[in-house]
Parts: C-alpha cells; structure tokens; sequence
C-alpha cells in the first residue's frame, strides 16, 4: 500500500496496517520488551501474568515457577505466584475534522490520524485487548463500545474510514475546536483504569482542552499523538504567499522574517504545551507529522527511546 501523498483512506487501506505491526511493536509481552514504550511497561504490556508473591512449596506446583534463591537462603522449596494481569482496555479517541483535512507535504493529516488509529486498534487486538473509543469530526462523536473481538475493531475501522469519506474542502463557515466535546465524552464512557490513545490535531490544545486532560489523566492511562504539518511551524520564504479556504483568501509576504520568526515561535509554543502536559500527567508523547509515514516516524521514535535508554546511566 502505498502511504504517501493521500488524501483520502478507506476500510482496506487500514485492514491492511495490521501486517505492518511486525515492523512497529508497540506493546511489551511478558516475554519481549518494547522497544518504542516499553519504558511505559504498565501502560502497554498487554495481557499476561503478574508477579504476586512467593510461599512454601505445595504438591502440584508448577516446578518451573521455583524460586531457587528463596528456596537455597530457606532451605525450603518457594515458589512463585503469579495472577493474571489486570485487564486495561484500550479507548481510542482519533480526529477526523475538517482541520486535520490538510498538507502541505505527504498525506493529508486526516490520513496520518487514521492509520495510526489503525495501527493500535490492531496491535491491541493482537494482546487480545478489548478495543473500543471514540471517532470525532466537527459537528459528531461517534462511540464505538469496548469489545474484545475482531468484529468491534472491524467496527470502529469502518466508523473512521466513514468519517475521512466525508471529509470533502472546507466550509466557508468558521471551524471551532471539536477536541474539548470529545474529551468530554471520553470521559463519561471511558472506564477507569482504561489505556486512552489520543489522536488529534496538534493546534487543538487549549486551556480547556488541557483541564479535561488532566481530569482523565487522574483515572486513566494516557498516550498523546498530536499530529502537525511543517507548513505550521516554519514559512517558506516566499515574497508572495497565499491562503485560501472556500471562497475566503489571505494573501501575506512571507519573506519577511519576523513574520516568519512570529510564526516559528507560534509552533514551538505549541509543541512545548504539548510536551509540558505530557510531563505533567506522566504520559508518552508521539507527535506525528505529515512530513513523513506513520510508520517511519514510528520507527524513528523507537530508535530514538532504545538508544536514549542504552545511554542513560
């Protein structure tokens, strides 16, 4: 499949991103770390069996799980217990907006949300994690149930590949922010202890946005992926440049280089809210841009947090 320079994806494009998980692994096992988040192992591990404790040897214990440490210092045969991890339910909430509807470079930002939805939605599945969320546009929030089977991953594809169908030049109408609703919603149907997979345009964070942020930091485990264009953070140096959306138009001299300056600093600022709250509610931030595919800045993420691990102290 070829992934760059879209406009548009639907339901294949997206059954197709799950032969891609060999090539990203984005949750740890209890056999085998990841390398992208596995410093978030409580986040992502997946499914599997937790250490509980260890005791006296008991007939019909399993020989494998014997403590040989605990059994040389006592004396006496210990084994370990293990109980089966703590269900996490993965809620997935992705932007398909007439804002994300935009690039200047690669596909179009509304595709980039779109195929990294996928991407978790099947790598969850895979952990045989149940899989649900919520797929948002300008004027909607469609909720699709957290399930553990194919169907409702099939479901929620179908409901993303809907919305991006939709997607069509914008209005002349004034756009306003869509992620506050949807933080809302996510709050009323995302469960406790759920693992929230934000997907969304980058320039979307607000003060309001950020408040809810942290509310469903405070219940919930949260993966921040905002998604951005190059366009938004530097200029080009063109003496003549001109925006147009609908029948509106903005014509502006882009050589000039405070106007240019002005605009790099606008970008940064929003980059570094984003890096301020991930901080603050001790979430992994991935931010995607148009500029490249969503599985080579995947990849380039995971490089980047192996080799930041093997040099730390």
């Amino acid at each position: 499949m070829d992934m760059q320079g879209r406009t548009h994806i639907d339901l294949q494009d997206m059954l197709v991103m799950r032969h891609y998980l060999q090539q990203v692994e984005l949750f740890s096992t209890p056999l085998q770390s990841s390398t992208l988040l596995g410093l978030h192992r409580s986040r992502l591990r997946g499914r599997g069996m937790d250490f509980d404790q260890v005791r006296a040897y008991q007939a019909g214990d399993d020989a494998r799980s014997i403590d040989w440490r605990v059994t040389a210092r006592t004396g006496e045969v210990h084994t370990k217990v293990f109980h089966e991890a703590r269900e996490r339910p993965t809620f997935i909430v992705v932007e398909q907006s007439l804002h994300l509807f935009f690039a200047s470079t690669g596909s179009f930002k509304s595709v980039i949300a779109a195929q990294a939805a996928s991407l978790f939605a099947w790598a969850s599945l895979k952990h045989n994690d149940r899989v649900g969320g919520l797929v948002f546009d300008d004027s909607q929030v469609q909720h699709i149930p957290v399930q553990r089977n194919k169907h409702s991953v099939l479901h929620f594809l179908q409901a993303i590949a809907q919305a991006n169908q939709r997607l069509q030049q914008p209005t002349e109408q004034v756009l306003s922010n869509p992620l506050p609703q949807a933080l809302q919603q996510a709050q009323l149907l995302a469960r406790t202890g759920s693992l929230i997979i934000l997907i969304c345009n980058e320039r979307h964070l607000n003060d309001e946005s950020s408040r809810l942020l942290r509310r469903l930091a405070a219940h919930s485990e949260l993966i921040l992926l905002p998604i951005s264009d190059p366009l938004e953070h530097h200029l080009p140096g063109l003496e003549h440049s001109r925006f147009s959306m609908g029948t509106h138009s903005l014509a502006i001299d882009a050589s000039n280089t405070q106007l240019r300056l002005q605009w790099q600093q606008q970008g940064a600022a929003c980059q570094n809210a984003w890096q301020t709250l991930a901080q603050h509610i001790n979430a992994p931030l991935l931010p995607l841009s148009t500029a490249h595919t969503v599985l080579t800045q995947l990849k380039n993420i995971s490089l980047r947090k192996l080799n930041s691990a093997q040099s730390a102290p």
